[in-house]
Formats: C-alpha cells, sequence, structure tokens
C-alpha cells in the first residue's frame, strides 16, 4: 500500500508519483477531509478511517487484502502520522511511504525558526498537561493543534503555570491560499476560535517570580501535593540515580505515595513510562494530579494493594518499592516479574523492612545503604544540624542468567531466615 502525505494545499501541493498512486488506486483510505481533497479522476472507493482508530486498522485493511490500496495523511505520515500507527500493526516492510511537507517544517519556514532548535508538542489525543513539562525562559515551542480551541487552552495554560508574557502565533491553513497568522501574549489572548487546522508557536516567557523546575531529579518536595507519604528530596534524587531510567523503559512504583518516583522517571525523558500501584483511593487520586501538573499526565495510576495488583502489569525494567515491603510476596513478586538485567530499589525507614532488604543483599547481592541527611534549623541564636529519618536502600540488577519474568523464587512468601529476621526485630521493638 502507499501512504501518501497530503497538505492544506490539496491535490495542487501532491508530485506526480503521489497523483499517480491515487489515480490507479483501487481503494483510498483517510479521514474525511483528505479524502475531500481528491478530484473526480481519483475513481477508487473512498473509505473513512473508523473510530476508534488503532483497534480497527487489521481487520479494515484485511477487508481490502489483494486490491490496490492508498492512505492519505497529513503532512509527513511518519512524523506524529498515521504512518507509525500503519508500521506497527502490518509491517513497515507493506508500507510505500510519499511524505509531504509537515505542518511543523511549515511553520518553521514562517518563522525562520531552526527546526532541530524546536520542540515540537503534540495535543491531537493528548491531555493538555503534556505541555507543563516542556516550559522554559527563552525556549521554542510548536504546539500541534487538537482543533479551533486549542489555541485559548493553550494560552490559559500558559498564564496558569507562570508563562504568561509568552508570545504566541497561530498559523492557520500551512501551504493553502486560506493561510494566516494571528498573534497575542498567553495573558491577554485576543482571539476567538480560528480555523482547526492550524499549528501554536510559543516563545516561552515566565513572569516576574516563576521559578521553572529542574528536568534532573531531586524536585522540591513542595512541587508535590502530598499528604507526608513522599520520598524527600535528596533520597529521592539518590533512588532515581540507582533506578538508571533510560529512553523507553518502563518503572512500577510500588507504594506510589505521592507518586513522586514514577513522575521523575517520566520526566527523564519523554518515552520513559511508569505504573504506579497505590492501594489508597485519595492517594492514587493524588498521584494522578501530580503527574498532570508536572507535565508526565500519561503515568498509569494502579488502584490497588500489591502484590495482587502486580499481577497484570506489562514486564517492567525497573521497580521501586517504597512501600509495603513487610506485605508477605510483594519483595517476591517484583524480583520474579524483572526480566534479566532489570533493576529493583527497595527504600524503608523501618527495622522490620531494613531486615529484609538485608536477607534479599546476601542472597541477590546488590548494594544496601543508609542515606541520612541533616538540614540546618535554628538552635537559640545559633544554627545546629537536625536528622531526618534515614533510610535504608537496596538495589540491584537481576543477573542476566536468571529466569526472566513471572518465575518465582522457590519459597514465595520470603527466606526463613528474613521471617526469623523480621519477628526478631518485632519483639525488640515491642
Amino acid at each position: 500500500m502507499t501512504v501518501i502525505g497530503i497538505g492544506a494545499d490539496g491535490w495542487d501541493g501532491l508530485g506526480p508519483a503521489a497523483r499517480e498512486a491515487l489515480r490507479t488506486a483501487e481503494v483510498v483510505i483517510g479521514g474525511r477531509r483528505h479524502l475531500g481533497l481528491l478530484p473526480p479522476e481519483c475513481h477508487g472507493e473512498r473509505v473513512p478511517w473508523p473510530s476508534p482508530l488503532r483497534p480497527a486498522v487489521p481487520g479494515l485493511f484485511a477487508t481490502y487484502t489483494g486490491r490496490r490500496i492508498s492512505v492519505l495523511a497529513s503532512g509527513d505520515p511518519m512524523f506524529f502520522g498515521i504512518g507509525r500507527t500503519l508500521a506497527e500493526l502490518l509491517g513497515a516492510e507493506r508500507l510505500r511511504v510519499l511524505p509531504h511537507p509537515s505542518s511543523v517544517s511549515l511553520a518553521c519556514a514562517r518563522l525562520g525558526w531552526a527546526l532541530e532548535e524546536t520542540e515540537v508538542v503534540s495535543l491531537v489525543g493528548r491531555p493538555l498537561a503534556t505541555l507543563n513539562r516542556e516550559l522554559y525562559a527563552g525556549r521554542r515551542l510548536l504546539v500541534l493543534s487538537a482543533g479551533a480551541d486549542t489555541p485559548a487552552e493553550v494560552a490559559g495554560a500558559l498564564a496558569e503555570r507562570g508563562f504568561g508574557p509568552s508570545r504566541m502565533r497561530v498559523l492557520e491553513q500551512l501551504g493553502s491560499v486560506w493561510e494566516r497568522c494571528v498573534e497575542g501574549t498567553a495573558e491577554e489572548w485576543p482571539h476567538p476560535p480560528g480555523d482547526p487546522l492550524n499549528v501554536i508557536a510559543v516563545d516561552c516567557a515566565p513572569a516576574d517570580g516563576t521559578r521553572p523546575l529542574s528536568l534532573a531529579p531531586g524536585l522540591p518536595d513542595t512541587a508535590y501535593d502530598h499528604d507526608g507519604q513522599l520520598t524527600k528530596r535528596h533520597v529521592r534524587a539518590a533512588t532515581l540515580a540507582a533506578l538508571a531510567p533510560a529512553p523507553g523503559e518502563l518503572l512500577w512504583d510500588v507504594g506510589g505515595g505521592s507518586g513522586s518516583i514514577a513522575v521523575e522517571w517520566m520526566r527523564a525523558h519523554r518515552t520513559c513510562r511508569a505504573v504506579s500501584v497505590e492501594r489508597d483511593p485519595v492517594r492514587a487520586e493524588r498521584i494522578g494530579r501530580n503527574a498532570a501538573a508536572l507535565g508526565v499526565p500519561g503515568l498509569t495510576v494502579v488502584t490497588g494493594a500489591a502484590p495482587d495488583a502486580l499481577a497484570q502489569l506489562p514486564t517492567p525494567d525497573a521497580v521501586f518499592i517504597g512501600g509495603g515491603l513487610t506485605v508477605p510476596g510483594v519483595l517476591e513478586a517484583c524480583w520474579a516479574a524483572l526480566p534479566p538485567g532489570g533493576r529493583i530499589v527497595a527504600n524503608t525507614v523501618t527495622l522490620e523492612s531494613e531486615a529484609l532488604l538485608a536477607d534479599r543483599h546476601r542472597r541477590h547481592g546488590g548494594d544496601l545503604v543508609r542515606l541520612a541527611v541533616s538540614h540546618a534549623t535554628p538552635v537559640g541564636a545559633f544554627t545546629g544540624w537536625r536528622q531526618a529519618m534515614p533510610v535504608t536502600q537496596w538495589s540491584a540488577t537481576k543477573p542476566l542468567d536468571s529466569p526472566g519474568p513471572g518465575a518465582y523464587a522457590a519459597d514465595p512468601t520470603g527466606s526463613a531466615e528474613a521471617a526469623q529476621a523480621a519477628q526478631a526485630v518485632q519483639g525488640e521493638t515491642r
């Protein structure tokens, strides 16, 4: 099949190869707007995309097996377009892709912006909160709009996040005879909804007093809404360093609390993914709010108790356990779920859980460390140190010759030595 990029200039903007593919196609699949751009000389059956699209793709193309198919897409089909979906579901070897200049390329050409220095944020089918992690002084953003109302929504979001002075330009119908540009500042956006086919250019400018958050791990504790269940800033930075997020990897955050570890894992790279498991519904809802506020609304929150809530989750690349270590089976389930080479990090402040981590360190190796942080505080007219509760942290990498995900240890409830150690500590602390 041939996947053809088409712009707002329609048939006139297509090259000879694209025109020939459309003229000879027996079936043309695309959005209704795209299909409406074709002239009568394209005689193939015109099929609009079904909704929801992705689940219907395999069956749709199976229906037309053996016929010449052309697919219409906006601009470059492989840039936030249908081309990626088709390659994933049908196989890249089946596709012949004929791209058109994307709206991003056209916008940068109009603005005089260097394409490689411009950050692109798509709000097509994505939450507005996706924008939050991209707001930094002097940054240039191109926002792929979801429709006519998106510019006003973006303006409101910028003002709410302290970037009201940012200059906004909305470029409509790029490449067509109806192309136009309107502009203003986010805090005083004056324009009513315009054409739904638009791209939003933002020159990010913070208001006085706005301090954007760092992309490095260890955000201020005040960045999170929490009830006290929060991995504190300095321990959080050390924990993220031990977890070592890499592009495209998936984290399980078990005992999510406020979601800080999962949030900062996802902030490490836009392709990082995370699932936060939290048994308390109020905290689970709070995790979602924190994720949106900090620009990672794609964080998945599972309300339930481990280990049962872990059973149907996709295989993780790394696991963080911030709570529930003494619940039977939690440590075992998390270790078993990891693939060879996967990482695990567990933090605790209690002696009971520390005994379990000491046993795991004996059995699996890794690093067992104690993290202690002190803060300078007033002592009368002087200054002294106030120490926070020390945190014991076990981190390990699953050996490459270990059983794969789903292979439990011989004793799924933990070793006898660990149980005895935990009981002994409990007896001493009563």
